[in-house]
């Protein structure tokens, strides 16, 4: 909350909490992502291990990270900046644990069938690529002719930051 109210943000940890819980039951199969800002001045060793609790109670499925910068015209810019080995360390810690989560996300997907949009080829032209409704990257079997479709597939495998699957049943939806 410290440095919620630091950066000029409008809420609080525990409004955020209690938005996320109301999605969740809205939507039980909801995912989240967010992006996390580290070593932002005056942030403690306590401010950002809450922030590490709240990423391992929220499990984000996709997320960007990144040390603070400050912008010129801002009043950020003249604060005191933590130092960089510091950041550097927090970053890496809370990469790791947004890539734990992410890679226990995935597996959990494997031997599911989702709808994927499909955005095109791959760079070998022998697949397609699409993005699951969960906005991870899929990679599977199938035609050109299906690029703009919602294609269901099974998936078979993961990694961190991809699944891998085959076509299942050709929905023939297109978007608009």
């Amino acid at each position: 909350n410290k440095i919620l109210k630091l950066m000029n943000r409008k809420h609080t940890k525990e409004y955020y909490l209690s938005v996320i819980e109301k999605l969740k039951k809205a939507n039980k199969k909801i995912k989240f992502s967010s992006d996390f800002i580290v070593g932002y001045p005056g942030e403690t060793e306590k401010d950002f291990e809450d922030t590490i609790n709240i990423v391992k109670k929220i499990g984000f499925v996709n997320s960007y990270s990144f040390i603070f910068s400050p912008r010129p015209g801002t009043v950020a810019e003249n604060l005191d900046l933590i130092d960089k080995s510091i950041s550097a360390s927090r970053l890496e810690k809370v990469q790791n644990q947004l890539f734990e989560n992410q890679i226990n996300m995935h597996k959990s997907l494997e031997n599911k069938i989702l709808r994927v949009l499909v955005e095109n080829l791959t760079k070998d032209k022998t697949q397609l690529f699409g993005r699951s409704e969960y906005m991870t990257p899929v990679i599977f079997n199938g035609k050109k002719e299906d690029i703009g479709k919602v294609m269901l597939v099974k998936i078979k495998q993961s990694n961190r930051t991809t699944l891998f699957g085959d076509v299942v049943i050709n929905s023939n939806q297109k978007v608009a």
